[in-house]
């Protein structure tokens, strides 16, 4: 398969670019880029969990928009940029410890707009959350 990046892409790159952010703050990590894929993830402690004890729904998010939004930005034109209009997460299971592993791949990589899937797991391998990201790819400023 051929890889559908358009810039240099790397778990340096996409570490550095995530530098004093969000992504960052949350313990969030970079573990792989494949030809079609970007695979994180993000910790399940005292940063993420909410008052329930498991994962909060929007650290689930923050961890699929990035996934998503770094799949978009590394897969449109040069000079083009990638910005999210739209994201939903269905939540399967409350994750307690350990770490939340995503994984975004391309569902549609069109001209203006791109649609990413992320699935996330949890370290047994079991779906804990599935998001979905609408990106538009905009042009030169």
């Amino acid at each position: 398969m051929a890889a559908i990046w358009t810039k240099p892409i790397s778990i340096e790159l996409l570490t550095q670019s995530h530098y004093n952010t969000a992504c960052e703050s949350l313990g969030m990590e970079f573990l792989e880029v494949g030809p079609d894929f970007i695979r994180g993830r993000l910790p399940v402690d005292r940063r993420t969990r909410q008052p329930y004890g498991v994962i909060h729904g929007g650290a689930s998010v923050v961890l699929a928009e990035t996934l998503g939004s770094c799949g978009a930005f590394y897969s449109c034109p040069v000079d083009h940029r990638a910005v999210g209009l739209d994201i939903n997460a269905n939540h399967i299971r409350g994750v307690a410890e350990g770490w939340v592993t995503g994984i975004s791949k391309p569902i549609h990589i069109g001209r203006s707009t791109q649609v990413w899937g992320i699935d996330m797991f949890d370290d047994q391998g079991r779906l804990s959350c599935v998001s979905r990201i609408t990106m538009s790819v905009l042009g030169p400023r």
